[in-house]
């Protein structure tokens, strides 16, 4: 048996019992507030049973997705989405499951969606631009990148590494010009 399957052994029972104490959890705190930024500032309201439902199902996915659990990730973005089809956040990390399991093109359009419904949603341009990586399509990488760059914030942890592959790229575009 392989290290792969021994880990599946022990993470997907323990990110489902996770998800039930986490459920129990938001259900005995009863009406939770939600913060969100509107155009006149942030406003709070009680967090519905079909937002606690969302949220639930939203971080058993980031969870598996951490443990590169990709396949079981995907059905749990999958899931989000059919309550939540305008959320960027589930279509950025639907793209970050996918870019793990080396489907580029379908991660380039969930990223690509997530950007059309939020234009600040920064980390979409990085998997963006990671994904057109993979797809061999290095100028509109390095257009994603720069994107990334220009919308992130100086302190982002992936900055760094996103100007290297900006350099990087540039250079072998630069190589590849007549």
């Amino acid at each position: 048996m392989s290290l792969h399957n021994d880990k599946r052994r022990w993470v997907i029972p323990a990110m489902l019992m996770a998800t039930g104490v986490l459920g129990l959890a938001v259900q005995q705190t009863g009406d939770r507030i939600v913060q969100e930024t509107t155009s006149e500032g942030m406003r709070t309201h009680p967090m519905s049973a079909d937002e606690r439902l969302v949220h639930q199902y939203f971080q058993q996915a980031v969870g598996l997705l951490q443990a590169r659990e990709y396949d079981y990730a995907l059905q749990g973005f999958h899931d989000v989405l059919q309550l939540r089809p305008a959320m960027p956040e589930a279509h950025t990390n639907m793209g970050f499951a996918l870019l793990g399991l080396q489907e580029y093109a379908a991660a380039r359009d969930f990223f690509h969606a997530a950007t059309e419904i939020r234009a600040s949603q920064t980390n979409a341009y990085y998997g963006l631009a990671i994904a057109h990586q993979g797809l061999g399509n290095l100028h509109n990488a390095l257009r994603a990148m720069q994107t990334f760059v220009h919308k992130s914030e100086v302190d982002n942890s992936y900055r760094r590494k996103a100007e290297a592959a900006i350099w990087e790229w540039g250079a072998e575009l630069a190589e590849q010009q007549p």
